[in-house]
């Protein structure tokens, strides 16, 4: 399979080079726009592309109101900042992610504890979520406590694995039991739709990455939706260091996030969005010439789940055990084409190895046997 898998990804991208996991792609206005930024001396935080490219967000996904910041990191940093999140909460999260997930909480001062992911989508389960809550909270008069330590249980953060969206309407309902803030991160799902919502609409914020690798890129940047008008100027407030607006003096009404997107990472997103529909088109494309491609193999292709429309940010397939995932991640990468396997469970990592969690069975299996494969937009005549 593996042989089979290199000639097949070199033949969708055309090429005997080195095939990445995941390229930016640059086939629109991208540097029309940037040297208008440099033309306009306006290359930092105040332009007009920032306020352009929230608005393209905005009317994309449908959120109330899109806040552009630096990274993705800093747009869950805010959006748990504006859930409440505090020193010595505890934060549930999945510990199936990306470290940033963890690394956002963990600068406010905040515990993750970790539940399972579902099978379905690879995102937070709603089963493990709730079992975990009915085993280690108390619901009182300010809200859920633990039983034992009586540390706030302030939020609930899923990640959308990959741009498969989790199965939102059972995790809201757990919550809203609970009285949990919910915080998507979205960071990966740009362009996913759960139940024809936009991802990181349904909670009560969500986080956007556009990093280098994302399906589109501002070179570093992220964004946060806000699902209401008022939070969301307020979000927008504090992220950039709470300055009351004035023609000339300088007076900040509390203690803000220097977290603002430059003009010149903006005028990027914007040409970005423009090619944003392509991207999604041939990228599904790529998914199902996967789809076939692994067909009665012995190997799992990872598509999204029934209820949603994913991005399929980056693929993913399940092999049949960890040899065979260890041969083909050792010999594709010998032949010039990138997979990797998944993130390490964070509760591996010597921050978060204390953390608090349930079982995490499902979470350990993908561990064990995914990888992930190329996976830059591709037509039927090749790299977009």
């Amino acid at each position: 399979m593996t042989k089979q898998l290199v000639s097949f990804v070199k033949e969708l991208y055309q090429t005997n080079e080195f095939i990445p996991l995941h390229a930016p792609t640059f086939s629109g206005n991208e540097q029309q726009y940037v040297s208008e930024t440099i033309s306009s001396t306006f290359v930092s935080s105040v332009g007009k592309f920032v306020d352009d490219f929230e608005a393209h967000i905005e009317n994309y996904t449908g959120t109330a109101k899109a806040v552009a910041t630096v990274n993705g990191t800093a747009a869950l940093h805010t959006a748990l900042y504006m859930v409440g999140v505090k020193n010595n909460d505890i934060v549930i999260t999945q510990a199936l992610t990306f470290v940033a997930t963890c690394n956002a909480l963990h600068h406010m001062g905040a515990e993750p504890a970790f539940v399972d992911v579902s099978p379905v989508s690879l995102g937070l389960c709603p089963k493990a979520l709730s079992a975990f809550l009915e085993q280690h909270a108390v619901l009182t008069e300010s809200g859920p406590v633990h039983k034992t330590t009586k540390q706030r249980f302030q939020a609930v953060v899923p990640m959308h694995t990959f741009g498969h969206p989790v199965e939102l309407d059972e995790l809201i309902s757990v919550c809203n039991e609970w009285q949990i803030a919910l915080v998507e991160d979205a960071a990966e799902s740009l362009g996913s739709f759960y139940k024809g919502k936009h991802t990181g609409t349904l909670g009560d914020f969500g986080a956007i990455s556009f990093n280098g690798n994302k399906i589109i890129t501002t070179g570093g940047g992220g964004m946060v939706l806000c699902k209401t008008l008022a939070p969301g100027q307020h979000t927008k407030h504090i992220t950039t260091t709470a300055k009351v607006p004035h023609p000339y003096e300088f007076f900040h009404d509390e203690a803000g996030f220097n977290y603002r997107m430059p003009n010149l990472n903006a005028a990027l997103g914007c040409a970005q969005m423009e090619s944003l529909a392509a991207f999604i088109d041939n990228k599904r494309h790529l998914a199902n010439l996967y789809i076939d491609f692994f067909n009665g193999s012995d190997f799992k292709f990872v598509t999204e789940p029934n209820y949603a429309k994913s991005n399929y940010w980056l693929n993913a397939i399940i092999c049949p055990n960890q040899s065979e995932r260890e041969k083909l991640l050792k010999q594709t990468n010998a032949d010039g084409v990138m997979t990797r396997p998944v993130w390490q469970l964070m509760h591996r990592l010597p921050m978060f190895e204390k953390a608090m969690r349930g079982d995490l069975s499902h979470s350990e299996f993908i561990e064990a046997h995914l990888v992930n494969i190329p996976s830059s937009p591709v037509n039927s005549l090749g790299k977009l």
